[in-house]
C-alpha cells in the first residue's frame, strides 16, 4: 500500500519533530534554480554552535615520583642520591611510612621511592626491593603464619610439619629440647622406640 503526497500535504501521525522540520523546510524551487539538501535543513534548525574551545594546554603535575639511594638516615631527616643531581639531596620521610623501613633499605642498598615537588624538600614515601633477600628478617609485636591445610618449616634435612587435623610432626638427624622451668609432656600415650 503505497501513499503519495502533494507538496502542501503533512503526513497524519508524524512525530512532531517531523512536522516540524516539514513545516518550516523551504518548498521546491522552480527548474534552474538552487537545490535545497537536508544539510541546508539541519542547519536553519540547529542553534548555532558555541565557539570552538582554545587547545588546552598540558599542566605540569604536582609533583614527580622519582627512585633514589639513601646516603644516610637520621630520625625522619635522609640524605638520597638522584640521579642527575650533584651530591646528596637533603629529604624528609613522609609521616605514614615508619624510618626503620627506610633504614633497612639504606642497609641493603634498596632504592626509594621520592616525591618531587617545587618548592618543597623531596618527600621519600616508600621502599623497594629489586632482589630476593639472601636473609629475611621479621620483627613484629606479634608473627602469624597460618596455613588451611598444612605449615611446613625446613631447613636441610630438618623439618616441622603442622597438619590441619592437628598431626604435627617433627624430623631431624638429632632433637634438643631444654626447659629453664617446667618442662610437661602430656599425652594419652607416651611411646620411646
Amino acid at each position: 500500500m503505497a501513499a503519495s503526497l502533494d507538496s502542501g500535504s503533512s503526513v497524519a501521525g508524524a512525530s512532531p519533530a517531523l512536522e516540524e522540520v516539514e513545516a518550516s523546510a523551504p518548498a521546491v524551487e522552480a527548474p534552474g534554480t538552487s537545490r535545497v539538501t537536508l544539510d541546508d535543513v539541519l542547519d536553519e534548525h540547529t542553534a548555532p554552535s558555541a565557539a570552538p574551545l582554545p587547545a588546552r594546554k598540558a599542566q605540569p603535575l604536582g609533583a614527580a615520583m622519582r627512585t633514589a639511594r639513601v646516603a644516610s638516615i637520621s630520625g625522619r631527616a635522609a640524605r638520597i642520591l638522584v640521579r642527575g643531581a650533584e651530591g646528596p639531596i637533603e629529604a624528609e620521610v613522609a609521616p605514614e611510612v615508619d624510618p626503620e623501613v627506610i633504614a633497612d633499605a639504606h642497609a641493603r642498598g634498596d632504592a626509594v621511592l621520592v616525591e618531587l615537588c617545587e618548592g618543597a624538600a623531596p618527600l621519600i614515601v616508600g621502599a623497594l626491593t629489586t632482589q630476593r633477600p639472601k636473609a629475611l628478617h621479621l620483627k613484629a609485636a606479634t608473627i602469624t603464619i597460618e596455613g588451611e591445610q598444612e605449615l611446613l618449616l625446613r631447613s636441610g634435612r630438618g623439618a616441622v610439619r603442622i597438619r590441619e587435623d592437628g598431626d604435627i610432626e617433627v624430623v631431624g638427624s638429632r632433637i634438643s629440647a631444654a626447659s629453664r622451668g617446667l618442662f610437661r609432656i602430656v599425652g594419652r600415650l607416651l611411646r620411646l622406640n
